[in-house]
């Protein structure tokens, strides 16, 4: 089930930086038809890269649809079945074929941003919860014990709340600059220098946040999982920072770019661990722990 989750975690990961391929190199508009990539009956000619640019990132959704199926059948199979990992593996399987038609939308809508910043947004919501059904496969079923005080726990859904608000920004930004993904396509019409400022004021308070909690999980020496987690996110934060920077002074290189969006799918998938490290369900229980000893397996001590 653990091999199962990574698979499904990586696959929309992958999802993601395959989109921002088909953005980055102009391939948006490469199967200009939806859901078939065919112009007049007929596929472009080989010579079109575009073309199969854009179909290799559509036929990533077979990729993911296999690995769905194959989780909900591992996750059904289990001894014990966990409904929760049950339910979470159908959710991941019934949001690929949901994310399929906003692919469509956006085509059909010729790459208009506003449908594109909804088509990334709903992948960082598929990768948050492909990194909860990770985390399940390592946690037991005991009822919830919080590791930290209230007051610390609400300090991380607001980080939370604002790695998302950052994300937004950031493809407010994407909506408003070059890499179109077509050169026919449109912009939002915001002005981008303005949006990138404001989107940069957002990081480096996400990142004093970041910082801020780090030492006071320090301070208060919460459990190691909840440090190591915090610490992570801060390090791809910073990585992001650096990252965002050089890009913005060398005029937005498309290689720059795509590790940008790369990370920002890390953040998202380091946010959400974070968030579920806060909690404690206790071990991971076997069918051999949780099974009665055989006969032979029983030892009798004498005196």
């Amino acid at each position: 089930m653990r091999v199962a989750a990574i698979a499904t975690l990586v696959a929309n990961m992958a999802l993601v930086a395959t989109g921002g391929a088909v953005r980055l190199t102009d391939s948006g508009l490469g199967c200009p038809t939806w859901p078939h990539c065919l112009t007049g009956g007929t596929a472009h000619a080989p010579t079109a890269y575009h073309h199969w640019i854009e179909l290799g990132n559509r036929m990533l959704i077979t990729v993911l649809i296999t690995i769905g199926v194959a989780t909900v059948v591992v996750a059904m199979r289990s001894s014990p079945r966990r409904r929760d990992v049950v339910r979470l593996s159908w959710l991941l399987l019934g949001a690929v074929p949901l994310q399929a038609v906003l692919g469509g939308i956006t085509v059909l809508t010729h790459l208009n941003p506003w449908v594109v910043m909804v088509h990334f947004l709903a992948s960082m919501v598929m990768v948050a919860a492909a990194t909860l059904l990770l985390r399940r496969t390592g946690e037991g079923d005991h009822p919830t014990q919080s590791l930290v005080l209230p007051l610390l726990r609400s300090l991380v859904y607001g980080l939370a709340a604002l790695v998302g608000v950052v994300l937004v920004l950031g493809t407010v930004v994407t909506g408003s600059g070059p890499h179109a993904g077509d050169v026919t396509a449109k912009r939002n019409g915001l002005d981008p220098v303005l949006i990138t400022q404001l989107h940069a004021d957002a990081v480096m308070l996400l990142v004093g946040l970041t910082v801020a909690l780090v030492v006071v999980f320090r301070a208060v020496k919460a459990p190691a999982q909840v440090n190591t987690a915090v610490r992570r996110l801060l390090a791809v934060e910073l990585a992001q920072g650096v990252v965002g920077y050089v890009q913005y002074f060398t005029k937005l290189p498309s290689g720059l770019v795509e590790v940008h969006l790369v990370g920002a799918t890390a953040t998202a998938a380091l946010t959400a661990w974070l968030v579920y490290s806060l909690r404690d369900r206790g071990p991971l229980l076997s069918p051999w722990t949780a099974r009665d000893p055989a006969p032979e397996e029983v030892v009798t001590v004498r005196a």
